[in-house]
């Protein structure tokens, strides 16, 4: 093993597990409590307000929320609460702003339908927002035609679960993100569905997040968007039909498994995108149907093993910044280009790949193919430097021009090639 390879390895050895561990009490149902005090607001009882039944309320209060329309101003949680929707009671913010604002360590939102925030140019309007608290569950509520949906701000030890927010997706000024972490820790993002926002999911400042089982889709610019979120795991989300599906910039140590990025399509759509990033781990994903599958741009040490990428225009795209990675047992089936790059010089290593591109052969049947395969194709350099050359793609002088590439590579980066070529599919 060369040092180089043994130092990649280290640095992909990132703290999963310590991170899997201190959420681990954020996923388990809390132990069941003690009875407490119960509050009811119906549009027909005594209390007849949420805000009120808030005000009333001790600490450690449980408010249940009966069927009906709320409309009432910003209502403020500032004690630790239980709030629990029968029905899918709707709090309606009549298009005039924020509809419920949390500044109190461990609330429990659940089972709400909250609409109509009304659009606002000068403001991030949300409307659920959690400002610097601890402990904040929001589980199970519907959120229709709000600008942002669910607002974390210095939250930390929280869990976003089950909620579906959907939002009407007209310009990407009209509409915010569905779910927005911001300067959040140790937060638990899962099962959630978001469509039709400007991103699904945006996490900025966040460390320590776990988003897992969510589905984005249909939403104007990313199914999620990150930046300056180091130490995160993505574990079997679906980003699909989005304006480009997943942005990663300025993050270190970040893995993404069992993901599905499917049908983001369009003149700079890509299902990932890396972007000045340093210890990615890409494992076990599927790249479906993208214009390009996986974009990197200024990633350092990316390790992407056991990945699936299918009827891709462009699979991988590596540019010349990109370096120290390696790429072992993917599967690059059916797509236009396998890997393309803009640099005749490479530092990222292939390794037991299968292309359904490559023909050689295995005369010991030891299922790995017996001359070396190059995956740049020499057109994809052309395509690279003239896009409007992709008008030639199936021409009859393109395949020649390929086929006397691989025979006698001239053009093509030396040193990217894959000494070990699979003969069969990983999975």
């Amino acid at each position: 093993m060369t040092p180089r390879t043994e130092r990649r390895r280290r640095a992909a050895r990132l703290p999963w597990a310590l991170l899997l561990a201190a959420l681990a009490g954020l996923g388990a149902g809390a132990a069941e409590a003690p009875a407490q005090p119960r509050l009811v607001v119906s549009p027909e009882g005594p209390l007849r307000t949420l805000g009120e039944a808030v005000r009333r309320a001790a600490p450690g209060a449980v408010i249940v929320v009966r069927a009906g329309t709320y409309r009432e101003p910003l209502v403020y949680v500032d004690k630790p609460l239980t709030i629990q929707g029968e029905g899918w009671p709707t709090l309606d913010g009549q298009g005039r702003g924020e509809i419920l604002s949390v500044t109190a360590d461990s609330v429990t939102i659940r089972g709400l339908r909250f609409a109509n925030t009304g659009v606002s140019r000068v403001e991030d309007r949300a409307a659920l927002r959690v400002t610097e608290v601890g402990g904040c569950r929001i589980e199970g509520n519907r959120f229709e035609k709000t600008f942002f949906g669910i607002y974390l701000a210095g939250a930390r030890d929280c869990v976003v679960r089950g909620n579906l927010l959907r939002a009407d997706p007209t310009s990407e000024e009209a509409t915010g993100n569905g779910i927005h972490l911001w300067t959040a820790r140790n937060v638990l993002v899962e099962d959630n569905i978001v469509f039709g926002h400007r991103d699904g999911m945006y996490f900025e400042f966040a460390h320590y997040i776990v988003a897992r089982r969510n589905r984005s889709e249909g939403n104007l610019r990313y199914g999620l968007h990150f930046m300056f979120a180091d130490d995160c795991a993505y574990e079997q989300n679906v980003f699909r039909r989005n304006g480009a599906g997943v942005a990663v910039m300025y993050t270190r140590r970040v893995s993404m498994t069992g993901n599905r990025f499917e049908d983001n399509w369009g003149s700079a759509a890509y299902g990932l995108l890396l972007k000045e990033i340093y210890d990615p781990v890409i494992t076990r994903n599927v790249f479906a149907r993208n214009t390009t599958g996986l974009f990197a741009d200024g990633a350092v040490r990316i390790q992407a093993e056991g990945n699936r990428f299918v009827d891709n225009g462009w699979a991988v795209k590596l540019m010349a910044s990109t370096s120290e990675g390696r790429f072992a047992r993917n599967d690059f089936i059916g797509n236009t280009f396998d890997v393309s790059t803009n640099s005749r010089t490479n530092s990222v290593d292939f390794e037991g790949n299968y292309y359904d591109g490559y023909r050689g052969y295995d005369l010991n049947r030891d299922g790995v193919g017996d001359v070396p395969h190059r995956p740049v194709r020499l057109f994809s350099l052309l395509v690279e430097q003239n896009e409007p050359a992709l008008i030639l793609l199936r021409s009859i002088f393109i395949a020649l021009l390929d086929r006397a590439e691989q025979l006698l590579p001239a053009l093509t980066p030396e040193t990217l090639v894959d000494e070990r070529p699979a003969m069969r599919m990983a999975s």
